[in-house]
């Protein structure tokens, strides 16, 4: 007997009616950014992602970099990149990639007290400059930057080949003439002719950076990794012992050490090679600021205390501290009316009593 199959009792949705989102009026309205991983050099060299911008009005190329991974200095870089070039734009549109917008679920009470999770290092720079992220929730929202990458792995690695570029230091080098010759090709008028490009501030070097709540040590120093700083004796050879700084990390390196928005210290870059990355999440800084330091150490973050991961191993224990500072008696002994002594039962003080006679 032949039956018919059971159809489905969830009624299905209809499809949702998409449209194309028209570009923005104004140069600077918005910048779609993204990295492609590729093989840019195809067998010349090492596998690498290029970073990108790519500015929504225009279709201007705003900024390229090549890093070996999508990381948060690359994305410094082109950040660097377009703010001195063109300007600050009003927003930014890109993935949810955790360098630029917090992707985890987790909480801190701070956190839950402000009702918002506290952002990146490169979001709490954006958020500083007074410039927007949009987070795209698929590829197709941000076309225009994807359907770049499909031009640049045709045009560029062909631009590549040609000049026989083999190394990323080279193929960096090449971008800012390649930039050029692109937008003066492929780049079209705005609809507004009035940019929305907005001027950068001086100390933009300054802003553009990673920053870290550290606490002075007795030796007036401030430790950030295997690097620390020397702070100076203040005004009337004041010391800063014990005292919570700002430390910032640059993206050429440079480390500058700030209280209450004045400069205490610096130190130089410590090479051309220098790679800035995190070294610990804004929040995670904050758990350390409300935790109460030893006034003889120096305050590390959690990937800097990797040689004693123990929170509390510069505190004595307290057992120890309560042995130490108890003093000393003779062994107590106790008395002879003591219910210790009586736990005999009758039998046994009987026999106690026939033995001794």
């Amino acid at each position: 007997m032949c039956t018919s199959p059971r159809s489905s009792r969830r009624r299905r949705r209809a499809p949702k009616h998409r449209s194309r989102r028209p570009r923005e009026a104004a140069s600077g309205s918005l910048v779609q950014l993204d990295g492609s991983p590729f093989a840019w050099l195809q067998d010349r060299g090492p596998a690498m992602t290029l970073l990108g911008a790519i500015d929504d009005a225009t279709s201007t190329l705003v900024a390229l970099h090549f890093r070996p991974t999508e990381d948060l200095h690359g994305y410094a870089v082109v950040f660097h990149q377009t703010f001195t070039t063109h300007g600050l734009p009003l927003a930014l549109y890109g993935d949810r990639l955790n360098v630029l917008v917090r992707n985890d679920r987790h909480w801190t009470l701070d956190e839950e007290l402000a009702g918002v999770q506290h952002p990146t290092h490169l979001g709490r720079v954006l958020q500083e400059l007074g410039i927007g992220y949009v987070q795209a929730r698929s590829p197709q929202a941000k076309g225009r930057v994807e359907r770049l990458w499909a031009t640049l792995q045709d045009r560029l690695v062909s631009e590549l080949r040609l000049r026989g570029i083999t190394t990323r230091e080279a193929a960096n080098a090449f971008l800012p003439a390649f930039i050029a010759d692109f937008n003066r090709r492929f780049a079209r008028a705005p609809e507004e002719a009035r940019p929305a490009w907005r001027r950068p501030p001086r100390d933009l070097e300054h802003i553009l950076s990673c920053r870290y709540q550290r606490v002075v040590a007795r030796d007036n120093t401030v430790r950030l990794g295997p690097r620390w700083v020397q702070i100076p004796p203040g005004p009337g050879a004041r010391s800063y012992a014990g005292r919570q700084v700002e430390v910032r990390e640059l993206l050429d390196g440079r480390l500058l050490v700030l209280a209450d928005g004045t400069r205490l210290a610096s130190q130089p870059s410590p090479g051309p090679d220098f790679v800035l990355t995190p070294r610990s999440t804004p929040s995670a800084d904050r758990r350390l600021r409300r935790r109460p330091a030893p006034r003889d150490a120096v305050a590390e973050s959690p990937q800097d205390r990797r040689s004693h991961p123990d929170p509390h191993a510069h505190y004595p224990p307290k057992s120890a501290a309560r042995v130490s500072n108890a003093p000393s008696h003779s062994p107590w002994t106790p008395a002879p009316t003591h219910p210790w002594r009586k736990a005999l039962t009758r039998r046994g003080r009987a026999l106690a009593a026939a033995w001794r006679g």
